[in-house]
């Protein structure tokens, strides 16, 4: 987690999700869709806070968590800035494998968009979703961000010396295999985990919850600036984002995706009947 600290200390996470509206865009028209009326919401690993100025402004209480001191400083900052320090309930630098600060329960909603792509280990990502389970009400709704493994793999043959050590083939295979990068350049994305994107819900099914979709937040990254400067010049940028908003919950276009959106709901404890219970 050292190195996930070093990395975001110096990287503008606030500043990508500017140049790169189209995920945060995809992300948001979602997330406002699928939230509650009102209650309380989480936003775990939420590096500065971008996703949880929008839900302070649509007047929920937020809880802000993220790995980085640095960036919860900077939330914290963004939140006086835009005067939602009010509809804030709290920042804490905060793992998201141990949210002890937390109560059981506590949270109507809980998002978790960046958490998953760091924790190699399968044990590691067992316990972040754990814990998301844990703080988050009954039918409460979840949003968790993936990376799936497909497209890092299409995307190394696409610029291999930009991922190396994807830049042989019996490494693209070894990381098909295994879902693990580590890039070979120091400063350079950290190590990070794919999925494959039929593990995705399974996944999270066995740790209590069920899906209500899964969606390609960012498919626009097929796009070259050159491609985008055409449609700005024809000024149908917008019309560009909008196509992408309205086709993210399509299959077909999860696999050229650089980034999944996984939206889902806690599973209701089953009710143990009356009689077994009077027997026991």
């Amino acid at each position: 987690m050292s190195k996930v600290i070093s990395y975001y200390n110096q990287y503008d996470e606030w500043g990508r999700l500017d140049r790169e509206p189209v995920e945060f865009q995809v992300n948001w028209h979602y997330i406002k869709k699928h939230l509650p009326e009102k209650g309380r919401v989480l936003d775990n690993g939420a590096g500065p806070g971008k996703y949880s100025m929008k839900i302070a402004e649509e007047g929920y209480k937020v809880t802000l968590t993220d790995l980085t001191p640095r960036l919860v400083e900077i939330a914290e900052r963004k939140a006086g800035e835009l005067q939602l320090t009010g509809q804030f309930e709290g920042f804490y630098t905060a793992d998201a494998r141990d949210l002890h600060m937390l109560k059981d329960e506590q949270f109507d909603a809980s998002l978790m968009l960046g958490p998953m792509y760091h924790l190699q280990d399968e044990m590691d990502r067992e316990h972040a979703v754990q814990e998301l389970h844990r703080v988050t009400k009954e039918s409460g709704i979840v949003f968790v961000a993936f990376m799936p493994r497909i497209r890092h793999a299409l995307t190394s043959l696409l610029h291999p010396e930009n991922w190396k050590p994807n830049n042989s083939m019996d490494q693209i295979n070894e990381f098909m295999s295994t879902g693990c990068f580590n890039h070979q350049d120091d400063g350079r994305f950290t190590g990070a985990y794919y999925f494959n994107i039929d593990e995705i819900k399974p996944f999270m099914d066995a740790h209590g919850f069920e899906a209500l979709s899964l969606l390609g937040s960012n498919a626009g990254t097929i796009l070259t600036p050159e491609h985008w400067d055409y449609w700005r010049n024809k000024g149908e940028a917008e019309k560009v984002i909008q196509f992408i908003k309205e086709q993210a919950a399509d299959p077909s276009i999860l696999g050229i995706s650089s980034h999944l959106l996984y939206i889902g709901r806690k599973k209701m404890q089953p009710v143990e009947p009356e009689n077994v219970r009077s027997i026991l």
